[in-house]
């Protein structure tokens, strides 16, 4: 058996349970496993051991509130996926459960019965080992950096733009590309948007990563088109950025200066913040919407919607959070949500895209829920422009497929 480089830690009341669940970790080829009877033992043993990969948690432990134990680990970024060892939950508190393991930075694998059993508990240590990332990039865990850094950083544009793109469900064709930032740094190697976003939120430095995306992606759709793609770029704009009146103007320089028009940009804003737009933050958004831009409502379902103000706002893309894919085959709920969300798109002219596709069976089901466009590592991960723009040569070719079967 080979070894499986996973630091895994077993929680539950029951002493018969948890020798088993150990033994079976040990006959997968975990490299360390530890027990714990409740959760003042599981923190003391975290807080000794250090963190571990996979916490295995029994969620119906008497007198035990694994609830707590679940905020407390992902708070102290002690554990990086959660296994439910309990088959006695029913569907909308599993949910509910996934919800909050996710909104605490961790992945929920699933779900395990009692008795344990050998070939599933295999299954979800293979689905972590062998979960897509968008690419090498520094864990955030224990990653410190200085506003200092940050602004630095801007200043010697080591904050890269990475490109993720959108996809035509049905025949593969691109439709847009996402652009995500990364940060490459000379001594810590590629770290992700958690170490350094909240810095830069902090700090009132969007605007400035706004910019630098604009001029990396810029000058990528102009790379594109002379290879003949006309590539749609889409750049995240948060809602406090809308209130700078010089916004919409900085941006049609930058097009300027490019030479490109409006049509080619979308942007993609959360619905949080939203609900309370301003009269300023809607003039914004018109003037983009006049200026060619379209507007995208990012990670829609994940917060409170309003249905009044997607009525409102000057909207016509959705972009359905990427949890509710993750659920697709599990959750009769999450099929139902998709399927509404895709309605009110059409009946309110808008394109519907669905992130988070990464296996072949979601893109079959999304199809025949009427679904064209997705985003996920089933096509593409995000990639620099210059890998991106190989991509597209390579499609063009035949040389790369977005799906192994049609």
């Amino acid at each position: 058996m080979p070894m499986l480089p996973l630091r895994i830690l077993v929680l539950g009341d029951n002493a018969f349970h948890r020798s088993i669940a150990v033994n079976m970790l040990w006959q997968s080829g975990c490299q360390e496993v530890f027990v714990a009877a409740d959760c003042a033992q599981a923190l003391a043993t975290l807080k000794q051991v250090g963190p571990v990969d996979i916490t295995l948690c029994d969620m119906r432990m008497d007198g035990v509130d694994s609830l707590e134990l679940l905020q407390r680990v992902g708070r102290s970024r002690l554990a990086g996926s959660i296994i439910i060892s309990s088959s006695s939950l029913s569907a909308d508190v599993r949910r509910a459960v996934g919800q909050l393991v996710s909104l605490l930075g961790m992945v929920l694998l699933g779900e395990v019965g009692e008795p344990l059993q050998f070939g599933a508990l295999q299954q979800l240590l293979a689905k972590h080992v062998n979960e897509p990332v968008d690419e090498p990039v520094v864990s955030a865990v224990a990653v410190i950096v200085t506003e200092a850094e940050v602004r630095q950083a801007l200043v010697d544009q080591q904050l890269q733009t990475y490109f993720q793109p959108k996809f035509n469900l049905l025949t593969g064709e691109v439709c847009s590309s996402e652009a995500l930032a990364r940060w490459h740094h000379p001594f810590k190697g590629v770290l992700p948007p958690a170490v350094f976003l909240p810095i830069i939120e902090r700090c009132g430095l969007l605007d400035d990563l706004l910019f630098l995306q604009l001029e990396q992606g810029l000058r990528l759709q102009r790379q594109a088109l002379d290879q003949g793609f006309a590539l749609n770029i889409s750049f995240n704009l948060h809602a406090a950025q809308l209130i700078n009146t010089e916004l919409t103007c900085r941006i049609k320089s930058f097009l300027a200066a490019h030479d490109l028009p409006g049509s080619g940009l979308t942007f993609e804003l959360t619905e949080t913040g939203l609900l309370e737009a301003p009269a300023i933050s809607l003039e914004s958004l018109v003037r983009l919407r006049m200026m060619g831009c379209s507007l995208s409502i990012d990670d829609f379902g994940a917060g409170f919607s309003s249905l009044q103000r997607l009525c409102q706002l000057p909207f016509n893309e959705i972009k359905l959070d990427a949890e509710f894919v993750r659920g697709l085959k599990q959750e009769p709920r999450c099929r139902a949500v998709i399927s509404s969300t895709l309605a009110l798109g059409e009946a309110l002219g808008m394109t519907v895209v669905v992130e988070g596709i990464e296996t072949e069976e979601q893109r079959q089901v999304l199809l025949e829920l009427g679904c064209t466009q997705g985003q996920g590592y089933l096509c593409a991960r995000p990639m620099t422009a210059t890998g991106l723009l190989k991509w597209l040569d390579l499609q063009k070719l035949g040389a790369v497929s977005c799906y192994l079967s049609d």
